[in-house]
């Protein structure tokens, strides 16, 4: 092979572009894909009777069809190349003029043209295509075998505003395009970050449950009077680790699932799973009066674990926010309208403008002093959602309530 075969350019067809693999695919997709130049070109035919039209990607080597409307049978396609010595559209693009005529065998400049007479073409419109920022992309072209009218004033006026509408669509694609790919990017990465919280939570919890099987070792054994101090800080910054975790997964796995799943199971030990929660949180937090009234007095359908986040989750909430020295209430209670599950406590209210968004993700209270995700509340109400209930939140005379309200499902159900 000698250095004129390395230096020919290379030559692709339409199967390059079916394929995804050819070297203007970007550009041709764009405008094969486009409805308006699809009309542009349409429109063309129609107002100047010829039988071909097309846009084009020319550089200093290439001409390659874009988009084509072809009547004549030239065989042309979106990715078709021709080699740029045998158009016109080399002129085109090294002098910035169009090349126009109606006859080559009558046309002074172009009369009896090798290039006309290669491909049978009699009459023939190039008009340069810019972007928006003046660089080159190609040309709009128009092409007949047979005598028209093309270098008519208002034709010539109507084919150069066409290529400037291409010429400024162009950007408005590539923009559509690039914010598409960067669309698809961002949710890749999400997936990535959300598999990898996942993951990363699902590997705390071992170390975690060590720490709390320790900590429930050292309480019965011989401590200091200071240890016995340090030791319930210690399981409280244990308890808020666990909180952290048991968020995290849960918001992971419904990021990844479509959304937080429950399993219901009919006379669920509701009552159980919520006094166990409220007495970790009274061995955690010993500085807070936590007062609990359940009464519920019929069986509950339910998925108990889950609604047992959820309460602890809004009763860890209140212990973050509670005026010291103030007690904080959880009751639950069966109404008409089905269960009902509240925790109060009394502090600041909450502000009307935070309370649109209370219950979405990393959204934290104005005194959150660094502590927390932002998940729990979140958590707490997608859990209350897939029980097909709601929470609601109250702030009246200095006592803020969260109610989880959910209806009695049937224990058959």
């Amino acid at each position: 092979m000698n250095d004129n075969a390395l230096q020919q350019p290379v030559i692709q067809d339409h199967s390059a572009f079916l394929a995804g693999d050819h070297d203007f695919q970007a550009d041709i997709q764009i405008l094969a894909g486009s409805d308006l130049v699809g009309t542009i070109l349409e429109t063309v035919m129609l107002a100047t009777n010829m039988r071909f039209a097309a846009v084009a990607r020319v550089t200093a080597d290439r001409w390659v069809a874009c988009r084509t409307v072809d009547e004549v049978n030239f065989g042309l396609a979106e990715g078709d190349e021709i080699e740029i010595q045998s158009t016109f559209c080399q002129s085109v693009r090294e002098t910035s003029n169009k090349v126009l005529f109606n006859d080559t065998a009558t046309d002074d400049v172009y009369g009896n043209h090798p290039i006309a007479a290669k491909f049978g073409i009699v009459s023939y419109a190039s008009i340069p295509i810019y972007r928006s920022d003046g660089s080159f992309f190609g040309t709009l072209c128009a092409i007949d075998t047979e005598p028209r009218n093309i270098k008519h004033p208002r034709a010539v006026a109507m084919l150069e505003m066409f290529a400037d509408i291409i010429g400024r669509s162009l950007e408005t694609e590539e923009q559509l395009e690039a914010e598409k790919r960067l669309a698809e990017q961002e949710r890749e990465l999400a997936r990535i970050q959300e598999e990898f919280v996942a993951v990363l939570g699902h590997d705390l919890r071992n170390p975690v449950a060590a720490l709390d099987a320790g900590f429930r070792q050292l309480d019965r054994e011989p401590l200091t009077e200071g240890a016995r101090k340090i030791l319930p800080f210690m399981r409280s910054s244990l308890h808020r680790m666990n909180d952290l975790i048991e968020n995290i997964m849960m918001h992971a796995k419904a990021r990844l699932g479509g959304g937080i799943r429950i399993s219901a199971t009919p006379d669920a030990p509701l009552t159980q799973v919520i006094t166990q929660i409220v007495e970790e949180i009274r061995a955690a937090s010993p500085q807070n009066e936590i007062l609990l009234d359940l009464a519920f007095d019929q069986p509950v359908s339910c998925d108990a674990p889950r609604v047992a986040q959820a309460i602890s989750n809004l009763l860890s909430n209140a212990v973050r926010y509670a005026t010291p020295g103030t007690p904080i209430e959880v009751r639950g209670l069966m109404r008409e309208c089905g269960i009902e599950i509240s925790v109060a406590n009394q502090g600041e209210a909450v502000p009307d403008e935070l309370q649109e968004n209370l219950f979405h993700p990393f959204q934290r209270g104005v005194h959150a002093n660094g502590e927390g995700l932002g998940l729990g509340l979140y958590i707490a109400s997608s859990i209350a959602v897939a029980h097909s209930g709601r929470i609601d939140v109250t702030c009246e005379d200095g006592t803020t309530t969260f109610a989880f309200k959910m209806p009695a499902l049937s224990v058959a159900a």
